[in-house]
């Protein structure tokens, strides 16, 4: 008994300390880093911890990738005041917060409820472990949208900016989905005949989701796969013919290993197209129909089994939208508030040109701050040529850069992507095109615009590569005057906060036009009935002097006043000058045409006049 008292006393003692000498604000983490030390913390025990003299690869990795899970999703709430508890951070979602919805097939909004924790979202324990094992304590907007929806067993499009949780939003309610096809219906795992398909328009975006895929399936056990251009055929062969439940890869390897036979469409009931914008806007439209047809024929037939389709993106064109809408009839648009606007953590900065400077100068003298700070820096350029040109004179002034574009190998991007990511800070800055604007998770504070993109929607996904899970950033745009008017619209639209949707160099030019000519128009009319005003009244008052009679259209105090004789003179011989030039326009209109000209073509008759005129005094 003594010993338990004793024992009791230490617990609570143990408990006392730890809770006086914790922060205000801490959660516990599994994979902590090892030189991470809490300020306030002693150690209790004195006798040093075994440390493993080997450790497992797949363990390691495994620990790393959900410390960086971790770390990208709780950066914004590692900075937030925990005083005061009433006033929500911005962004996040709270619960008994509104948020709308956009349904497309109703054609109306409706309001969303909030959640505080990934519990009110109707999540399995198993699944819920895996969300704790990373860290992960509130939904984000599209999450809190996404995840009822996809557990409903609806088809969806999910619309939420860059960076915002997209990923999670169909991966946990999908792995639920399928733990429970198990449970209630029996399906068992088979080789070459997945249940759940996503498709990726990269290499890279099908090694990220493949990644979150893995992270989920320690917890809630499923098998998944990769399979991707660039890669070799044999390795994704014995994979396949493995159990398998979720294939993730790109369209044409997937449609390439179907027509070989490593794959069959007979059991898949779930289908998801992450980054759909790039795959019906970029070429991809013909896959996708080609894998899509088996699947519809499926779902005509009497007894076939239908699919549920997910569509995630984070721009929807209004053309793209009616791609989708004519694909999949009756599928519901679920987008967030943020959706086409700019992400509220990031500062936007416009360097206007005026054509005279340098503008790789104008980029180093950019670039260079920056880096002294430590930050990593993705410069994006519009043309292979001007990445090439960008990486040849940042390497001449001794800064190391790494390239990604089209004609960089597949593997190769993936090793620049590695070095870029890595925390050595050997390659700390990315130049690249507009293949790495879309889906690449990157931890990036500073993002160039060496070249200004041709449309808003690039402009998003460029800006999309900071900022992410409300984490700061910045993003700086060397603007020349071939691109004044576009940026000048996209920096109006983000000052007063409206949505960045459908804005090109074509439809902000011929906005400009339409503009200035209707104010040309505008101008013109009221010039004109002003000079047709000033004719009629000097037309009248002419006619009404020759004559020797009081106008009877307006009566003026001079009119009944008395005149001396010799200004009267005077004035009937200006009248009769004026009568006569008024009679010569009139004249020169009737031969210029019925139709009353503008003052550019009345100017013209005149010259005409003049001219015949000084013909007819010269000798015949």
């Amino acid at each position: 008994m003594m010993q338990k008292a004793m024992m009791a006393a230490t617990s609570r003692t143990l408990l006392f300390v730890s809770l006086l000498s914790s922060p205000k604000h801490f959660s516990y983490y599994p994979f902590l880093k090892p030189s991470r030390v809490f300020r306030g913390f002693k150690p209790f025990c004195t006798a040093p911890s075994p440390i493993p003299t080997t450790v497992d690869p797949d363990d390691l990795k495994h620990s790393m990738l959900l410390e960086r899970l971790r770390t990208r999703h709780l950066k914004h709430s590692a900075k937030l005041p925990s005083s005061s508890p009433s006033k929500p951070p911005q962004n996040l979602p709270v619960l008994g917060q509104e948020t709308e919805a956009y349904d497309k097939g109703k054609g109306k909004k409706k309001k969303k409820i909030m959640a505080g924790s990934f519990e009110e979202l109707g999540l399995s324990e198993e699944v819920m472990g895996a969300v704790r094992e990373m860290g992960i304590e509130v939904p984000t907007e599209i999450q809190c949208i996404g995840i009822p929806s996809v557990l409903e067993e609806k088809s969806v499009v999910l619309g939420s900016h860059t960076g915002s949780g997209k990923t999670l939003a169909y991966m946990l309610p999908l792995v639920q989905l399928l733990r429970r096809d198990e449970a209630m219906l029996g399906m068992l795992t088979k080789p070459r005949r997945p249940r759940a398909v996503v498709l990726c328009p990269t290499r890279e975006l099908s090694e990220q989701v493949f990644r979150v895929a893995k992270s989920i399936s320690h917890h809630a056990r499923f098998r998944s796969t990769m399979v991707s251009g660039g890669g070799r055929l044999r390795p994704q062969e014995d994979s396949l013919n493995n159990p398998i439940d979720m294939v993730v890869g790109t369209p044409g390897r997937v449609l390439q290993h179907i027509d070989d036979g490593n794959m069959v469409y007979g059991d898949i009931k779930y289908l998801v197209l992450d980054e759909a914008d790039t795959m019906f806007d970029r070429g991809f439209g013909p896959d996708i129909r080609k894998f899509l047809g088996p699947l519809k024929n499926r779902a005509l037939k009497p007894s076939g089994q239908g699919f549920q389709t997910i569509l995630v993106t984070a721009t929807m064109t209004k053309a793209v939208q009616k791609l989708i809408d004519e694909e999949f009839q009756g599928i519901e648009h679920l987008r967030t508030s943020t959706l086409h606007k700019k992400i509220a953590s990031a500062r936007h900065d416009f360097i206007k040109l005026s054509g005279s400077e340098n503008k790789l100068e104008a980029l180093l003298q950019v670039l260079e701050p920056s880096l002294a700070k430590g930050n990593r820096v993705m410069v994006f350029c519009n043309t292979l040529n001007s990445s090439r040109a960008v990486d040849h004179f940042l390497g001449e002034n001794q800064i190391s850069t790494v390239n990604y574009h089209g004609e960089v190998p597949a593997e190769q991007r993936v090793e620049n992507l590695n070095k870029f990511k890595s925390d050595d800070g050997d390659c700390p800055t990315l130049v690249c095109t507009d293949l790495a604007a879309r889906g690449l998770d990157l931890d990036v504070n500073h993002v160039i615009m060496f070249d200004f993109p041709l449309n808003s929607i690039d402009y998003l996904h460029r800006t999309g590569r900071t900022a992410r899970m409300g984490a700061k950033g910045k993003v700086t745009s060397l603007v020349a005057k071939k691109d004044l008017l576009l940026a000048e619209r996209i920096e109006e639209a983000i000052r007063k906060n409206e949505s960045l949707e459908s804005l090109t160099v074509d439809n902000v030019r011929r906005d400009t036009a339409r503009t200035r000519i209707t104010e040309q128009k505008g101008k013109n009319v009221k010039l004109f009935k002003a000079s047709n005003q000033k004719n009629k009244t000097k037309a009248v008052s002419a006619s009404v002097r020759t004559s020797g009679k009081k106008p009877t259209i307006a009566k003026s105090v001079k009119s009944t006043a008395p005149t001396k004789p010799s200004k009267k003179i005077v004035k009937v011989s200006k009248s009769l000058k004026t009568a006569k030039t008024s009679a010569v326009v009139k004249k020169n209109r009737s031969i210029g045409g019925s139709s009353e000209g503008k003052k550019l073509k009345v100017v013209g008759f005149r010259g005409q006049a003049s001219s015949s005129k000084r013909e007819s005094f010269t000798p015949s």
